[in-house]
């Protein structure tokens, strides 16, 4: 506790004796632990942004785990709102988690979301011996008789991976959601286990859980959920290009106090657009599995503001929010 306490005070210190611009004083809250998701979002990021001169001081990395993003979510909308300084790491999981209430009665509005910049991209996949071609034949199948699927994933009843598939049958003009059967279980590879061990008919995860069974031979990857076909995936079609606009990745971007002026909004989304663009984070994304998505400014904002409406409804539906 001492040490945590310290370091803030010599953060807050830093902070102070540089205030002026981001370019001489900016922190990356991640949400969580080092080693995880966020962790890696403002270390890349901000390292990325100083190697290419986006900064030009390097960007502290503060450490802020609790409530599932919920403590650094509070702590920038309570205690930091007009920080110009100050950056923060977010993820798919953010806003699946802000639009199931899940913050203490915090919204996605109280805060700006800059830009996404690389993405864990969705897919739904089965068996490698399965009877199911393609996207289409499942959704069809699914409207026929929706107790004839069910789907195997690795997050709880109501998270992303549970979405994904209610999303694409959402754009199919299926509405009655509750129907359709999902199992959540520890994580991807545990997905993939109950689809080819013929417990479940799909599984819904992320790209980068299913390379490997893919490699294997275990499964076949019927649908992405991005706006374009993964590089070297290229023989994976798109749920888009099979009738189906959905794009549902868990992205890798970040969010600002919402009482930033416009102006250093839109310098954070430039800086943001400088590291999309640098052959430094194409390395990273290929370092660590992420596909291309370069979504910054006021077009990521409104992607953002969709899936959370998105989400919402159909987390009111199954009855995981009220």
């Amino acid at each position: 506790m001492k040490h945590h306490f310290f370091k803030a005070l010599i953060t807050s210190a830093v902070l102070a004796t540089g205030a002026g611009t981001a370019a001489t004083a900016a922190e990356c809250i991640a949400p969580a632990n080092p080693g995880g998701g966020w962790d890696f979002t403002c270390r890349q990021i901000g390292k990325i942004m100083f190697d290419i001169g986006a900064v030009d001081k390097p960007i502290q990395v503060t450490n802020m785990p609790g409530a599932g993003g919920g403590l650094a979510y509070g702590n920038v909308v309570n205690e930091r709102n007009e920080d110009a300084d100050l950056i923060v790491a977010a993820s798919s999981a953010t806003t699946t988690r802000l639009a199931q209430n899940a913050y203490a009665g915090m919204t996605a509005d109280q805060v700006r979301f800059v830009g996404a910049i690389g993405a864990d991209p969705g897919v739904i996949a089965v068996a490698a011996d399965s009877d199911i071609k393609d996207l289409g034949q499942l959704v069809d199948m699914i409207k026929a008789d929706p107790g004839s699927v069910a789907f195997a994933g690795g997050s709880a009843v109501g998270g992303f991976d549970h979405m994904k598939p209610l999303m694409v049958l959402q754009k199919a003009g299926f509405t009655d959601i509750t129907k359709v059967k999902y199992i959540g279980v520890d994580g991807g590879a545990d997905a993939i286990t109950q689809t080819v061990g013929g417990f479940t008919q799909a599984m819904t995860g992320d790209m980068s859980e299913v390379v490997s069974f893919l490699g294997n031979g275990d499964i076949r990857v019927i649908a992405v959920l991005t706006d374009e076909r993964v590089p070297g995936f290229d023989d994976i079609p798109t749920a888009k290009e099979q009738g189906y606009d959905v794009v549902a990745v868990n992205w890798r971007g970040l969010y600002v106090p919402k009482g930033i002026s416009d102006e250093k909004f839109d310098e954070w989304a430039g800086k943001l657009q400088q590291v999309a663009d640098s052959d430094e984070w194409a390395q990273a994304m290929k370092d660590n599995g992420l596909a291309p998505f370069t979504k910054v400014g006021g077009d990521f904002q409104s992607y953002v503001d969709g899936l959370v409406a998105d989400i919402a409804t159909m987390s009111k539906e199954l009855g995981v929010i009220q």
